[in-house]
């Protein structure tokens, strides 16, 4: 299927939201959409980065945009106004934008993590330009840390790192995010003590509903994020003929995010591959939305 036809599937008829005719109680928490979520119809250049505002209002009725900085064409001045124009064009507002690639925070040598933390200053530059709150980066390092003093020595480095990065992030009014991205970072309680160490209030995390390996309860470790968190990632990859994630109980994990007094974005961010990208955003929406 080439770019045209794409854009033009039946699969991309705007959602008509049942929200739209509800009560007039405002809703606890407002939607964002993960890029990721549309990761493959972008690398496969069906769609663009360009495109994503326009796709997110159009077809799915979303508002808030949460960029990926790996799908963009390139960084420029030129390119971030842009999207910027069309950003304004669609209504559309940057919520955050995920950054991958730049260098390991938890490096155990201090130049190449200081080098990590200044590779991030021009995505929080961009985000500030896009109308965002805030980047996510990542607690990776150079090496595997299995033993309580390995893990402590990753905390130690991710605190100098990201107080750095914090700071500078705090001359624009942004804030830095971590994910539960794998590795220690899916790891609740070393999120926590990263975030007890480092202490600032533009520090925090970024819980991710998907993101923990096996023997790690989601449900626990949410719930030990959400004290810290400035954006949640409601990460799902399939939905039975009931509508619901087969394998995330929906209600319960959104139960545990309200009741720890979280009133930001929920970031759809789907990674299925039984459906098609676009299907399983638009069944993401239609199950969170009578729960917002």
């Amino acid at each position: 299927m080439n770019r045209r036809n794409f854009l033009q599937s039946p699969l991309l008829l705007p959602i008509l939201s049942g929200s739209a005719v509800a009560a007039a109680a405002p809703p606890k928490f407002r939607l964002s959409l993960a890029e990721w979520s549309l990761h493959r119809a972008i690398q496969a250049h069906l769609i663009g980065n360009l495109d994503f505002p326009r796709i997110a209002r159009e077809q799915f009725g979303i508002e808030g945009l949460e960029f990926v900085n790996q799908l963009w064409d390139a960084p420029t001045a030129s390119y971030v106004q842009r999207l910027k124009a069309n950003m304004q064009k669609t209504g559309t507002q940057g919520v955050l934008i995920m950054v991958d690639l730049e260098g390991q925070m938890g490096h155990s040598v201090k130049t190449e993590r200081m080098r990590a933390a200044q590779n991030h200053y021009k995505w929080v530059d961009i985000a500030a330009e896009l109308g965002c709150h805030a980047i996510r980066a990542n607690m990776y390092s150079d090496q595997t840390l299995a033993t309580p003093a390995g893990v402590q020595s990753l905390i130690d480095c991710c605190a100098e790192s990201f107080a750095n990065l914090c700071e500078y992030a705090a001359r624009q009014k942004l804030s830095v995010l971590i994910e539960n991205h794998g590795g220690l970072s899916s790891d609740p309680d070393v999120l926590v003590r990263l975030m007890k160490t480092v202490n600032l209030p533009n520090f925090g995390t970024l819980p991710d509903f998907g993101n923990f390996p096996k023997e790690i309860d989601r449900y626990e470790a949410v719930t030990k994020l959400m004290p810290f968190a400035k954006g949640v990632s409601y990460k799902c990859n399939d939905f039975g003929t009931d509508g619901q994630e087969t394998v995330l109980d929906t209600a319960r994990m959104m139960k545990i995010v309200f009741e720890a007094g979280y009133s930001g974005r929920v970031g759809i961010e789907f990674e299925g591959t039984r459906m098609t990208e676009f299907e399983g955003v638009q069944a993401a929406k239609r199950l969170l939305e009578p729960l917002l």
